[in-house]
């Protein structure tokens, strides 16, 4: 749906108001139609409170110009009133069209897919066998830079974790590789519990 044209209704004149008397009192709105029934007696009228417009029905295009030539920035009740031509907006279907179904399958619960959809294949995982063979070459507690820093990027270090076995060693015993003593593995203190002080129990 697109917008096509606008056109000029020259049988319907808008009047902009702004005297809130006219939407209020009868006796000023009575007068204000007898400006317009001296043209046409057939004039309709339709009042916008909202808005503070009028909207003037002729049964005559003639009529309605001749309404505006004479009314258009004249003074009603000491205020000035502008009358304009309607306007019709003219759109290229007479109907609000569904919109094309070409993405509805994303909804949830997803209708019946398109004619010709097809499920898209997931692409192949990229495995850097680089990154792996030097990873599997580290050893407990050794680390390997996959990206080095930068002066806006931080650098990127895979760090391998000591297995249970590595990290539990007691006192005495040392690294078949280096010789080094295995670092004890941290004991989890329990908290003790607060002592309170002994109430009498009462029966």
């Amino acid at each position: 749906m697109h917008l096509k044209s606008m056109k000029c209704n020259p049988f319907c004149l808008i009047a902009s108001l702004e005297d809130p008397d006219m939407f209020n009192q009868p006796q000023v709105r009575a007068s204000f139609e007898e400006l317009f029934r001296a043209y046409d007696p057939e004039a309709s009228f339709q009042f916008f409170k909202s808005f503070r417009r009028v909207r003037v029905n002729f049964s005559d295009a003639l009529a309605a110009a001749e309404a505006r030539a004479a009314l258009h920035k004249t003074s009603f009740q000491g205020k000035e009133v502008r009358l304009y031509f309607a306007q019709s907006v003219h759109i290229g279907s007479p109907r609000l069209e569904p919109p094309k179904p070409d993405k509805q399958f994303l909804l949830s619960p997803p209708p019946s897919p398109p004619v010709g959809w097809q499920q898209a294949q997931d692409a192949t995982p990229v495995i850097n066998y680089d990154l792996l063979c030097a990873i599997a070459k580290l050893g407990p507690g050794d680390k390997y830079e996959l990206h080095t820093a930068t002066p806006t990027t931080p650098s990127v270090v895979v760090h391998v974790c000591e297995s249970e076995q590595d990290s539990s060693g007691g006192e005495g015993e040392e690294d078949a590789a280096d010789g080094a003593a295995r670092r004890p593995r941290p004991k989890i203190v329990q908290t003790r519990r607060p002592e309170y002080p002994d109430y009498p129990v009462t029966q």
